[in-house]
């Protein structure tokens, strides 16, 4: 069985409730416009168009501490967990797990709801994004939630967060021709992808999981930047002892790059894949089609990755891995 590893979904009463709370009001008619995003009847429909097809759930963006402040944000994390843990239990030919939402704005309850997730629901795993509203994730007041995952060795799905508001030169105000989706997204995820790995988070927590989307973003491609790169750190900044970090560090950066997982969701990049399976290898890769955020309510990316993934001439062994042996581990799941 196939099993597509990042998917998402509002649940209804958390996409009740979301749209009560967001301010951009013009987000709101694109995800109506996009039933298999919150119709669950649809989405059950597509799924059964694949045959030997399932699906493990993740809320959708926006994050929910972009939602809401740190007073109301464990409230809508609850209300999206609850929501996903209900379609599992309701489907579970068709969604076999979910990945639970976190308030990370309010870190001392992320942890709580990671605990509640995990431990009463069944949640196989937990959603974070490359920033907490502007803040980056190697910041101290989060490693509790690292920790936390590490203790429960579950997988953390990350998912990147960037929007116009980062502009992609200093003078304007915001990012042109949605060049912070195409480009900022990919860099956003292979920065916070650095600042763990420079922070030593991987050293602090060896046995740590964390699946990066989009087939870990710029790394694969930028491979000899971030290897031999890397390993003159340091020698183009004179105010900061970054030659004295990578001393410090008990493998090559390009190494603890190796530790992340990555996904397939490349809409179909054959080039891309290939790039990305030949960096993390196929122990680290799992099959994901980022459904339903295509022209079609999700039936493109996953059609067209299947296909790329079938293309490709792997070994029934590493084959297996990917549609759904690796996750399948990394989940704990049968």
């Amino acid at each position: 069985m196939r099993l597509d590893a990042y998917t998402h979904l509002f649940p209804a009463k958390y996409f009740t409730r979301m749209q009560e709370l967001v301010t951009n009001k013009g987000a709101i008619k694109r995800w109506l416009n996009l039933p298999t995003l919150w119709d669950v009847e649809a989405r059950l429909r597509m799924i059964d168009s694949f045959g030997d097809y399932q699906q493990v759930l993740t809320n959708s963006m926006p994050a929910v501490e972009f939602v809401a402040g740190p007073d109301v944000s464990p409230e809508i994390a609850r209300i999206a967990n609850d929501g996903l843990a209900e379609l599992v239990a309701k489907y579970p030919d068709h969604f076999p797990a979910f990945v639970a939402s976190l308030p990370m704005n309010n870190p001392e309850a992320a942890v709580a709801e990671i605990d509640r997730a995990v431990g009463q629901l069944g949640a196989r795993g937990v959603q974070i994004f490359t920033n907490v509203n502007g803040k980056a994730l190697d910041g101290a007041e989060f490693f509790p939630i690292f920790e936390r995952m590490a203790h429960h060795d579950l997988p953390i799905w990350l998912h990147p967060s960037r929007g116009a508001g980062f502009s992609d030169y200093a003078a304007e105000p915001k990012s042109q021709y949605e060049i912070w989706w195409t480009f900022g997204w990919p860099y956003e995820t292979s920065a916070a992808m650095s600042r763990l790995v420079f922070s030593k988070t991987f050293e602090k927590l060896p046995n740590l999981k964390i699946i990066t989307h989009h087939m870990g973003a710029m790394i694969p491609f930028f491979e000899g930047r971030v290897g031999p790169g890397w390993d003159q750190l340091g020698s183009r900044t004179d105010d900061e002892d970054y030659e004295g970090l990578l001393k410090s560090m008990k493998k090559r950066p390009i190494d603890y790059f190796k530790m992340f997982y990555a996904d397939t969701a490349l809409f179909g990049s054959k080039a891309g894949t290939e790039c990305g399976l030949n960096f993390f290898s196929a122990d680290r890769a799992v099959f994901a089609s980022d459904c339903p955020f295509d022209p079609e309510g999700g039936y493109q990316f996953i059609r067209e990755t299947l296909g790329v993934l079938d293309s490709l001439d792997l070994s029934p062994v590493d084959r297996e891995k990917i549609m759904g042996g690796n996750i399948r581990r990394l989940m704990k799941l049968a």
